[in-house]
């Protein structure tokens, strides 16, 4: 019999992961305690992300993970025995408490205590996602109720402490909270050190937003849950999919309003005839990199000659920044289509009069002469990439002479998963190579490798996009960077976007000569067990390639006569 290499393993269970959701979902219902649920725990642990380190170690809790999946899933998400995901019904309208977790834009909605429901905005990649973690939790969970009841009947002394624990929750500091995490770290199988981490970074969350229960209720109600599972069927975790989900998904619903509105935007400004270009990006850089510098001017700040300086000086005066930009060009359109991807239109013919930072090497005839536009637009999730932009570069087709766009560029940038270098490096694509699906995508990327300084390591070369954050191979990744496929990189909507940008061209819906330019800045490395997802943003350390970036896309727009 054949032996699988261990790549091609981590592409099967990648592929048995995806076809496994499509499956629950055009279903209607899984439970996770279930046939279903138990081949998703399958595929997940056959995958075994790195960002989930000791997710296949039944000895102890993957604690990083659990604090990653906690950031990205409504507080108090462990408690609920009943998780409907559906489509926009009218919540908004309902006197149920909404909930948007600490680091990922989706919205849901407490019914009670024990049920949930997730309103699904962004389609495949946020059901992806949202399935991933619920995975992960229950895996955890059975680890927990196995260190609960480590011979199945008697309760072990450490879980006996965290019930004692539970029971004085509002009396913890000192001595007795020391003791508390001391005893948790030993139920759990983590070092006392990463205990008081995440119990420190999880009660951040809970006292400042409220985005979780807090690492001692987490652990116990998710043993808790498990625990009640065995005991009665009723009480297993259902998860559902409504039929107005299964109805919209791949409909592009919100990615079409939300293209509608922005364009009723630009014609209501008068500015449907001027070169247009679209930059998919965070929504402070553009404006910081542009009316900082007169805005500091302006308020008498200290400037530093240096770029990188100046914009970590500024970067916690955003209201000011903005409220400046607003008299000179900046419209702020915040998403009203629950696609969740908010918008800047600069119009910069009025930014003729205004200084810019002298590292920005500028040419303002082109203000003078062309006056473009820019649309700023917030990041897309995966899937959704190719739904708004292949909805933005449709003409409406009542009277398409009249309604199509003079799109110049489209320029890519954020942040995404390194396999050849570090944290803070840059990456540029030179195609977008799909994980798991037949579809490669060439790009005749604007940005060089000429384009930067030494300050910063960039690379050139093809970018995997993936499925999920979390659902990473470490084998499936490594035969793709050394393979001849010599990838550099992986993210979630490079590829999507691309494929959308092809597919407007063969329309004849935009210039075959429109500008590309796709530009990463490495937010951490998943070959790398300490540069994963999981460990941590980058701080401060994020500036200086996010404005490498921003500066020469912004020079590449300007300086194009």
């Amino acid at each position: 019999m054949l032996e699988l290499t261990k790549s091609q393993k981590g592409r099967i269970a990648i592929k048995a992961f995806k076809i496994l959701t499509d499956a629950v979902v055009l279903r209607g219902s899984y439970k996770p305690s279930g046939v279903s649920g138990q081949k998703l725990e399958e595929a997940l642990k056959g995958i075994s992300p790195e960002i989930y380190g000791s997710l296949n170690d039944p000895r102890s809790i993957e604690i990083n993970g659990l604090q990653y999946v906690l950031d990205r899933l409504p507080g108090g998400i462990e408690e609920c025995t009943r998780i409907v995901l559906t489509a926009m019904d009218g919540f908004e309208h309902a006197n149920f408490e909404k909930i948007e977790p600490q680091k990922r834009r989706r919205t849901s909605y407490r019914i009670d205590k024990k049920e949930i429901c997730f309103i699904i905005t962004r389609g495949w990649s946020e059901i992806y996602d949202i399935i991933t973690h619920l995975t992960f939790l229950n895996i955890e969970a059975e680890k927990i109720y196995n260190r609960m009841k480590p011979r199945g009947t008697e309760l072990s002394i450490e879980w006996k402490k965290l019930e004692e624990t539970i029971s004085n929750i509002d009396k913890l500091k000192g001595k007795t909270l020391d003791k508390a995490i001391w005893n948790l770290s030993l139920l759990i199988g983590r070092s006392y050190q990463e205990t008081i981490e995440a119990y420190e970074h999880l009660e951040a969350g809970r006292k400042n937003s409220k985005s979780n229960s807090g690492l001692f209720k987490v652990i116990f109600n998710l043993g808790k849950r498990v625990e009640k599972e065995k005991i009665s069927k009723e009480k297993e975790v259902l998860i559902n999919f409504t039929p107005s989900l299964q109805d919209l998904v791949g409909l592009h619903r919100h990615s079409r309003n939300w293209a509608k509105a922005i364009k009723e935007e630009i014609r209501s400004k008068g500015l449907t005839n001027r070169p247009l270009h679209i930059l998919s990006a965070n929504m402070h850089s553009i404006v910081n990199l542009l009316f900082g510098y007169p805005m500091a001017q302006a308020s008498k700040k200290k400037i530093s000659d240096d770029l990188y300086s100046f914009i970590s000086s500024i970067k916690d005066k955003t209201d000011e920044t903005q409220k400046y930009a607003k008299q000179y060009g900046l419209t702020e359109f915040p998403d009203h289509s629950g696609s969740h991807i908010d918008c800047q239109i600069i119009d910069t013919s009025k930014l003729k009069t205004l200084p810019l930072h002298p590292d920005i090497k500028f040419d303002k005839s082109t203000l003078k002469n062309k006056e473009p536009v820019l649309l700023v637009i917030d990041y897309a999730f995966g899937f959704q990439a190719f739904d708004i932009m292949d909805d933005f570069l449709n003409p409406d087709v009542e009277d398409l002479s009249n309604q199509m766009l003079n799109i110049e560029s489209i320029s890519i940038m954020g942040k995404a998963g390194i396999l050849t270098g570090k944290k803070g490096d840059i990456m540029l694509a030179t195609a977008h190579v799909f994980e798991g699906l037949p579809h490669n995508y060439t790009v005749q990327n604007e940005l060089k490798l000429e384009d930067f300084n030494d300050s910063v390591d960039v690379y050139s070369g093809p970018m995997v996009t993936v499925l999920g954050t979390s659902l990473q191979n470490q084998d499936v990744l490594k035969k793709f960077k050394t393979s001849s496929w010599n990838a550099i990189g992986l993210e979630m909507e490079g590829g999507h976007y691309q494929r959308a940008i092809n597919a407007a061209i063969i329309r004849g819906h935009i210039s075959p000569d429109v500008k590309i330019r796709y530009a990463y800045y490495a937010s951490d490395n998943p070959l790398s067990s300490g540069e994963t997802l999981a460990s941590g943003s980058m701080g401060d350390d994020g500036i200086r390639p996010t404005y490498m970036i921003t500066k020469k896309i912004i020079e590449k727009i300007f300086n194009t006569v």
